[in-house]
């Protein structure tokens, strides 16, 4: 692009869009509501250059030049005046996109190789710098070194924020909210509004009710003779309906011989086994219990109560350290590698019952994983899954668009679980605001068949609880 066509303009910015933007994210073209984008040439190569294959990144990269051909060809415009970037119909973005047609050489530091995409993409930015200097010019990349590199050059650099859900993760839904001592005299508490199979509901009515959001847990452990434990049933503005809680920490009430150990683990049971309920996710640290209650859940309403056909596991194969190469075998052992999670967890809940012995429990263990299916990623597009249970095992290495071909596979009586923990990403590009997980979380809060809890307190062992303190 000729660059002296961009018309200055101090109310907007122009952003350079690095290559790796458009790969994690296409539709950041239209993200930028009434800025400018400026795409360099070298942008466009390297989105030829990974174009092949079928991963998520060559996916993103030929959905990228897909917008950029229709941007082009459906506009009137001289493509030096700057492409509209609505003329796809996306009203948000009013600003224009130039593309590089002309050759420019700025001079950056002898250290810097010339012929490197990345130092030709800042070479780009500078010259756009001194051009336009009394507008904002700034480089956006996923990569931080990129950043670190423009700043030291004294370009303007900042990371692609609009595919974070949260700035701050810490204030993201944690599914649950204790009540201050003074909630019942603020909002009042009628009479018990009735029991149904054991549950007593309270209706209340106040200024609190408006922050409540449906399958909400609320407790009240200070300052009562008796801790309360409750979940939000019902919501409408001032108005809510409590619900109280099955408790699953008393063993007469024991997930396949499991008990909660504590108050988030008896409400992630809670919801687990609530059939109304359609989409759970759990965010907690390792050891916490997600997959074990999850797993008990499950077998429990697949082999007793006949809810569910068979439960369906897979996660996503990024591994910790170095790749090992490819795994031989079937696509369930290739699979099973990554799922010793599964095997440790079984082996729990197959020592709950020792009434057959060794044969025993070989026998249920057979039967358990003959109703347990390890699925990989690669094959979920375009399946159903009718009257299966779908858990999502270490989900915070999902981007939202995978988590939503996930979600949407789920069919008619079909239970979706995802877990994970947003502090341990291993997808480059993730990040904890911008995770899959943490996308669901927030977007799904207050449904009325949907759920979440964040589990705080590990009970794996002592020394793996102070591990995750000091290390």
């Amino acid at each position: 692009m000729n660059a002296r066509k961009v018309t200055p303009n101090k109310d907007t910015k122009l952003f350079v869009l690095d290559t790796n933007v458009l790969m994690h994210d296409p539709t950041s073209l239209f993200r930028f509501e009434e800025h400018d984008v400026y795409l360099p040439m070298f942008v466009l190569e390297e989105l030829d250059n990974n174009k092949k294959g079928m991963t998520e990144v060559a996916r993103n990269a030929r959905q990228a030049s897909r917008f950029l051909d229709n941007l082009v060809n459906d506009s009137q415009d001289n493509i030096d005046d700057g492409v509209p970037l609505n003329a796809l119909g996306n009203k948000n973005a009013t600003g224009r996109l130039y593309l590089q047609t002309e050759f420019i050489h700025t001079p950056l530091p002898a250290t810097l190789a010339n012929g490197k995409a990345d130092n030709a993409i800042l070479g780009v930015v500078s010259h756009l710098h001194t051009l336009h200097s009394k507008r904002e010019v700034a480089l956006v990349s996923k990569d931080i070194n990129m950043r670190i590199k423009a700043r030291a050059l004294g370009l303007s650099a900042q990371d692609y924020f609009n595919d974070k859900v949260l700035e701050d993760t810490d204030l993201l839904y944690t599914g649950m909210l204790e009540l201050h001592p003074d909630f019942w005299e603020k909002n009042g508490k009628d009479m018990v509004s009735g029991v149904v199979e054991g549950h007593t509901f309270y209706n209340i009515k106040g200024p609190t009710c408006r922050d409540l959001l449906v399958n909400e847990f609320v407790y009240q452990e200070e300052g009562v003779d008796k801790p309360f434990y409750a979940v939000v049933a019902t919501q409408d503005d001032s108005v809510a309906t409590l619900r109280t809680l099955t408790d699953y920490t008393h063993s007469k009430n024991a997930i396949w011989g499991i008990t909660a150990r504590n108050r988030e683990q008896n409400f992630v049971l809670n919801l687990l086994m609530n059939p109304e309920i359609d989409f759970v996710t759990l965010l907690g640290q390792a050891g916490t219990g997600k997959t074990l209650l999850t797993l008990a859940a499950g077998l429990m309403q697949t082999l007793e109560h006949k809810l569910y056909s068979e439960i369906i596991m897979t996660r996503v194969t990024v591994p910790v350290g170095e790749d090992i190469g490819f795994l031989p075998g079937t696509e369930e052992e290739k699979m099973s590698p990554w799922m010793g999670a599964l095997d440790d967890n079984l082996d729990v809940l197959n020592q709950t019952s020792e009434e057959g012995g060794e044969w025993g429990r070989a026998a249920t263990r057979d039967l358990i994983r003959s109703r347990i299916k390890i699925k990989s990623l690669n094959f979920m597009r375009g399946r159903t899954f009718l009257n299966k249970y779908l858990i999502i095992d270490e989900a915070q290495n999902l981007t939202p668009k995978q988590m939503k071909t996930l979600i949407t596979r789920a069919g008619p009586g079909t239970k979706v679980v995802c877990m994970g923990n947003i502090a341990q990403i291993d997808t480059p590009y993730l990040t904890e605001g911008s995770s899959g997980l943490t996308y669901v979380v927030d977007r799904f809060k207050g449904w009325p068949h949907s759920g979440h809890v964040t589990l705080q307190r590990g009970e794996r062992s002592r020394l793996a609880d102070h591990a995750a303190e000091v290390l």
